[in-house]
Formats: C-alpha cells, sequence, structure tokens
C-alpha cells in the first residue's frame, strides 16, 4: 500500500497536468484559426478604402455577425441575451466596434503589413491585464519578454526617424482595444456562454455604429464591391466565434502570442492583393516581437505540463 499511494498521486498529477495542456492547445488552434480568417477580413477590408468609408466598411463586418445572432434569437428564444454582466458584455461589443474601425482607418493609409506588426502590441498588453485585472501568474520571463517585444514595436513604428506614420496612432489605439476584448472575453467565459457574448457583440457592436452611419453611408456598386462585403461580413464573424473560444478554453497569457502568425498572412494577401511587402526595419522589429512570442508560449507549455 505505501507503495501504491505515490504512484496514484503521480498519475492523478500527470492526467491533470495532461488536460490542462489539452485545454492550451485547443486555445492554440482556435486563435491561430482565428488569425488566419482576420487577416482574410483585413485584406478585404483595406481593398474596399478605395471606395467606400470606414466606418461603413466597420459596420458591414458587424453586419454578418449580427445577422447570425438574430437567427439565433429566432431559434433558442431571447434567454441567449441572459447575463449576469450585462454592462462587461456592451462593453465588449463597444470595444470591438472601435478597434476595428480604428484598424480599417489606420490601412487605409499605411501598408497592412506594417499595421498588423503594430498590432502585436495588443498581446503583450493582454498579458499585462492578464497579471493585473486577471491575477494571473505571470513570471519574471514572460515579463522580460514583455519588454522586448515593446522594444521590437517601437522599431516597426520607428518615431522620430522621418518615417512614422500618424495613422500608426490609431493602430496602437486598435491594438489597445483588441486586448482590452480579451480580458473581458475571458472574464465573461466564467460566467457566460459564448452565444450570449456573441450576441451581445453583435448587437452592441452594430448600435453604436450604426448612430453614425447616415452620415457616410454609400450604397455599394458593383459585383466585386458587393461580394467583398458580403464575405467580410461572414468571415469576420467566424473569426470573432474562434477567438472567444480560443480564450474560453485556455488562458489569455497562453493564447495571446498566437496573435503573432497575422504577419505571415498580412505580409502573403499585401504582395498578391497590393503588392506591398514590409521593410528590413519592419522585419527586424516584427522578428523580435515573434521570437519574445514564441519564447512566451514555450514557457506555457512548459508549465501546463509540469516540468
Amino acid at each position: 500500500m505505501k507503495i501504491n499511494k505515490p504512484r496514484q498521486s503521480t498519475v492523478t498529477s500527470d492526467a491533470a497536468s495532461g488536460t490542462e495542456a489539452d485545454r492550451g492547445l485547443a486555445g492554440i488552434i482556435y486563435m491561430a484559426a482565428g488569425m488566419f480568417v482576420f487577416s482574410a477580413v483585413d485584406t478585404q477590408a483595406k481593398f474596399l478604402t478605395d471606395t467606400l468609408h470606414p466606418l461603413q466598411i466597420a459596420w458591414s463586418r458587424q453586419l454578418g455577425l449580427l445577422m447570425g445572432v438574430l437567427i439565433l434569437l429566432a431559434v433558442r428564444g431571447i434567454a441567449v441575451l441572459h447575463t449576469s454582466n450585462p454592462g462587461m458584455q456592451i462593453a465588449r461589443g463597444v470595444l470591438a466596434a472601435g478597434s476595428a474601425t480604428l484598424f480599417i482607418l489606420a490601412i487605409s493609409f499605411v501598408p497592412l503589413a506594417d499595421a498588423v506588426a503594430v498590432t502585436f502590441v495588443a498581446p503583450f498588453i493582454v498579458t499585462i491585464l492578464s497579471a493585473l485585472v486577471l491575477r494571473e501568474r505571470v513570471g519574471m520571463r514572460r515579463w522580460i519578454a514583455v519588454i522586448i517585444g515593446f522594444l521590437g514595436a517601437l522599431i516597426v513604428i520607428r518615431p522620430g526617424l522621418g518615417v512614422f506614420h500618424p495613422a500608426m496612432m490609431l493602430v496602437l489605439l486598435a491594438a489597445a482595444f483588441f486586448a482590452a476584448r480579451q480580458i473581458l472575453s475571458r472574464m465573461l467565459s466564467r460566467s457566460d456562454r459564448t452565444a450570449t457574448t456573441v450576441a451581445y457583440t453583435a448587437l452592441a457592436g452594430c448600435l453604436v455604429l450604426t448612430i453614425p452611419l447616415p452620415f457616410v453611408w454609400r450604397w455599394p456598386t458593383g459585383t466585386l464591391e458587393v461580394a467583398l462585403l458580403v464575405g467580410m461580413s461572414v468571415l469576420a464573424a467566424l473569426a470573432e466565434v474562434l477567438v472567444i473560444r480560443a480564450l474560453e478554453v485556455a488562458q489569455a497569457v497562453v493564447v495571446a502570442p498566437v496573435h503573432y502568425t497575422l504577419l505571415i498572412w498580412s505580409t502573403m494577401y499585401g504582395y498578391l492583393v497590393f503588392s506591398e511587402l514590409p521593410d528590413l526595419w519592419t522585419w527586424l522589429g516584427a522578428l523580435i516581437i515573434v521570437a519574445t512570442g514564441a519564447y512566451t508560449l514555450n514557457r506555457e507549455r512548459v508549465v501546463a505540463r509540469g516540468t
């Protein structure tokens, strides 16, 4: 009996560690898929800024999610809207709408890959807020990674060197909004269902963007413009659900570094669609950020495995 007890304890510990590792991996996969889809949405949005106002494009992004929510309400009833945190739910929707609008406005002036590289500060903001708001454990090594990551972002932005575009400040603000809504997603996942969070995001976001919409609205013309608006709307809804799900199954500090995969897809789309490629400094700064993100992700995997 004395021999069996330590074995049982070890097995139990390994099982718990394995479960945590599995949840972390699932969260990473969901987040990676969400970033891939978001990149396609951003590409469509930038293309549309040539003819449509960024506010109208942002509203169209929310429309697909809203249509899905209306169908959900018709099927399941108004009970879907039951929440213990209506204020946080509405705030998340407003942050989502604000983040999308600011980013779309910014990429109408700057290259897509450059803007995406600057948004990489969002995971670092998430890490900071995870410690301050969610009280999640963030060790010294991850704090160092946050500092190095911000230095990488400064290399991309290069303030004071004559290449800084004011629109980059909009990207920084959009990144802060994005990080804040991720934290709210994590907090809401403790009490509310995914369907509830998605519903409030769609309703609150569309309501906020609809108020000023009449002042900038222009009816889309041509099959391509209509197709892009519809496609962007549907894909944005899918990406939103994937990110929410990622934050439900794993800690924010685990999935946040996966945000960096956006650089791969935005560079690819930027080159294929807009003939844009990041310059050497952008690549250098992005490489530093990605490297620190990869290190952070590896540390989380080690902790999850209990080694």
